[in-house]
């Protein structure tokens, strides 16, 4: 049963990292089309200037590009710092701190 619980817990951590995944190539896409529009419109004088394309500026770039570098920042560190195996190690870990913490309890009845 502890081998169906570790693989329930696997299977929960990957559907996370796979949607935070799905979220963070979406952020870039979305970035590098937003991206391509600012220097169509800033260096090649292409006439985009409607809907809310209208408002992307330098300012909003700037802004726009702060968070992006702060999301591949922290995509970076958290997989490459904290990738899989320091995952499972703290999942075993947690696991044997429960099994003797279950031992200990059962033990002193």
């Amino acid at each position: 049963m502890e081998a169906k619980y570790s693989n329930e817990i696997l299977e929960q951590m990957a559907r996370e990292k796979v949607q935070e995944e799905k979220k963070f190539y979406t952020s870039i896409f979305i970035y590098v089309l937003g991206l391509i529009i600012y220097i169509s419109k800033t260096y090649f004088g292409a006439p985009l200037n409607f809907f809310r394309i209208k408002y992307i500026n330098s300012f909003v770039m700037y802004v726009w590009t702060f968070f992006i570098v702060i999301q591949v920042l922290k995509y970076i560190f958290v997989y490459t710092l904290f990738g899989k195996n320091w995952e499972l190690k703290r999942i075993q870990k947690i696991m044997n701190q429960e099994k003797i913490n279950n031992l200990k309890k059962h033990g002193n009845k």
